[in-house]
């Protein structure tokens, strides 16, 4: 399981360090794209497989799953961990996210999810985040 947060920089190649618990779970090589709330998403070619199947299963008669394939498959790109535990982002993955410098790279049970260092504090802020309206929506949820 992917579980954590992690701040680290961009180097003037793109590149970050990946966490080695995230790197050890993720293998050497594995999907980056397009997450929702600005973010990227990451996988690894295992969890990809699964999510594609799932995926397969949306109508291609409903304009939002073709809107929703596009934006996330035609984001995507597969990333492989050099012997230093760096990976490249995309430059198109980087401007989607607004990554520039500094970056937190958090576990989200099967996915890594990497934030600009401001959109992440934005969405730490965010009036979503009070422990009793999460603590309602989780009840909503049955958990």
């Amino acid at each position: 399981m992917l579980i954590g947060e992690y701040k680290h920089v961009v180097d003037s190649k793109g590149r970050i360090i990946l966490p080695s618990k995230f790197r050890e779970e993720l293998g050497e090589r594995f999907i980056l794209t397009k997450g929702l709330d600005n973010c990227l998403f990451g996988y690894s070619l295992k969890e990809w497989a699964v999510l594609e199947e799932k995926l397969k299963k949306l109508p291609l008669t409903s304009k939002e799953a073709r809107t929703f394939l596009r934006f996330f498959f035609a984001g995507a790109s597969e990333c492989e961990v050099d012997k230093q535990g760096r990976v490249l982002i995309p430059q198109n993955l980087r401007e989607y996210a607004g990554i520039q410098k500094e970056v937190f790279i958090i576990g989200v049970m099967t996915r890594i999810e990497i934030w600009s260092e401001d959109n992440w504090l934005k969405e730490m802020t965010n009036e979503n985040l009070s422990v009793d309206r999460i603590a309602q929506k989780m009840e909503e949820l049955g958990i």
